[in-house]
């Protein structure tokens, strides 16, 4: 195989989705209409096209573009979720947009664009490649924040996005000057062996700025300040999106960065991911029981979630807490999906609503949107068997494996008191007095709610090749 197949071979998803986005944006100029049209059907097949490349294409290690760049399965994994969440975002979106006046050609673009930025940044060798793919995704994601131009609480979430988002950019570029001053190379291993032996004030330094730019990404505390106002303004496809395919990307460059670069400093790193981690936790859990609006809600819940995450990594330079990451961020996607699937279903005379009171008494006007959206609220919360009770299992037990004894304890008790609002929800649906009763959703967001409350179900019953994929995953970080 020659040097330019072989590089072809594997950035293939990458080609495919950077090529179609060029040909949705030149068919989008010569239809010469703002409308969606065909774009989102396109979008989605692009998408479709790029998970086949993955699951077909070649499963050795490889590392390209002169060490910039990097294939494995790690990688691979993570890309395959973050395109699922893409393209199930994609579907479910057509018909709000539609209904809202701004189903654009443009969404489908940004939202292949954003995910081209992320999986690039999942497959980033070293510190240049890693912002490149950070900022392709963060500026395609400013535009979607603030997609519905005419509405003002969506102009003013791109708005905090954007400037907070520049914000958190310039701290990982000092953090990244600081490390490739002290270490002598952008490249991932080349920090790695540099940083062997006792580290200066320098070092660490700069991994608390880097780790801050991330921790932006992901929103975790503290620096999650955006997520609220932006989930509640943006529109809720939008939400969702932002919910899914961009948090995996930053959490699967955080591990690649923390295990592959820092693997001789882990007691100063894992002080930083466990402080994270434990008060991401504890905000998600407590500021979200006031919250009256289901979005603004989900949003403190997805902060709390990627507190749990971090649980994982906090295990230390651990094959089994890189893939209790894994496996709690493709449990995470399958119940953040449903359960925007089931946000998107809350309509009432042709105009959304989202106040979680507009969902009294949902079992006696539909019964079946309320068993499955209850069961999302009851595997978001850790209730076994349901999925999200094996997501919080395998991080914690990285936890006690490593003898973090103490954050597992916390991770626990936060999460028996998230429990309270998820099970709020359901004894509101369940017990109250019937509100308004829904409009029919549309057949994609219908399906979506579905397979993802199947999936949440009854993982329990065949989980093996999904954990094998996960600790194989894991396994060619080290």
């Amino acid at each position: 195989m020659t040097s330019l197949s072989f590089a072809l071979a594997h950035s293939l998803p990458e080609l495919i989705l950077a090529i179609g986005a060029l040909v949705l944006i030149f068919a989008g100029a010569l239809r010469g209409r703002d409308s969606d049209g065909p774009m989102t059907e396109l979008a989605v097949g692009i998408l479709g096209l790029a998970i086949l490349a993955i699951v077909l294409g070649t499963k050795t290690t490889a590392v390209l573009f002169d060490n910039a760049f990097i294939d494995d399965a790690f990688g691979r994994f993570m890309k395959v979720l973050v395109l699922l969440g893409s393209l199930v975002t994609l579907l479910m979106a057509q018909d709000f947009l539609r209904r809202a006046r701004i189903d654009k050609f443009e969404f489908p673009i940004l939202i292949l664009l954003s995910t081209l930025g992320m999986l690039m940044l999942i497959s980033a060798n070293g510190l240049i490649a890693l912002y490149l793919g950070l900022e392709l995704m963060s500026l395609a994601l400013y535009v979607i924040a603030a997609f519905h131009r005419d509405d003002a609480k969506a102009s003013e979430a791109g708005l905090k996005y954007f400037v907070l988002g520049a914000l958190s950019s310039g701290m990982l570029l000092y953090g990244a000057s600081l490390l490739y001053g002290f270490a002598g190379t952008v490249s991932l291993a080349g920090i790695a062996a540099s940083l062997k032996g006792p580290t200066g004030a320098g070092v660490v330094f700069g991994l608390v700025f880097l780790v801050a730019g991330l921790a932006f990404k992901m929103s975790t505390v503290p620096f999650h300040m955006w997520t609220p106002d932006v989930y509640e303004g943006a529109p809720t496809p939008v939400t969702a999106f932002f919910a899914s395919a961009p948090k995996l990307a930053a959490v699967a460059i955080t591990v690649r960065v923390m295990i592959t670069a820092f693997p001789g400093i882990v007691p100063q790193w894992q002080q930083i991911i466990i402080f994270i981690s434990i008060l991401s936790m504890a905000l998600g859990s407590f500021a979200a029981i006031g919250q009256t609006n289901i979005k603004r809600l989900m949003a403190y819940s997805s902060i709390g979630h990627m507190g749990f995450a971090l649980v994982g990594l906090a295990a230390g330079h651990s094959v089994l807490g890189v893939e209790g990451v894994l496996a709690y961020m493709a449990i995470y996607l399958v119940m953040t999906l449903g359960t925007f699937a089931g946000i998107l279903w809350m309509r009432v005379g042709g105009r959304p609503v989202e106040a979680v009171a507009d969902l009294s008494g949902l079992a006696k006007t539909d019964g079946v949107m309320a068993f499955f959206l209850a069961m999302m609220m009851f595997s978001l919360a850790g209730v076994p068997p349901l999925a999200g009770f094996f997501a919080k299992w395998y991080v914690f037990n990285a936890a006690i494996q490593a003898h973090l004894y103490a954050l597992a304890v916390i991770g626990v008790l936060t999460s028996a008191v998230a429990a309270y609002y998820y099970l709020r929800i359901v004894k509101i649906m369940y017990f109250d007095e019937a509100a308004a009763p829904f409009d029919r959703a549309s057949v994609s967001v219908r399906a979506v709610l579905a397979v993802t409350g199947l999936l949440t179900i009854f993982l329990f019953a065949y989980p093996g090749p999904f954990i094998e994929a996960a600790t194989a995953a894991a396994k060619s970080l080290f």
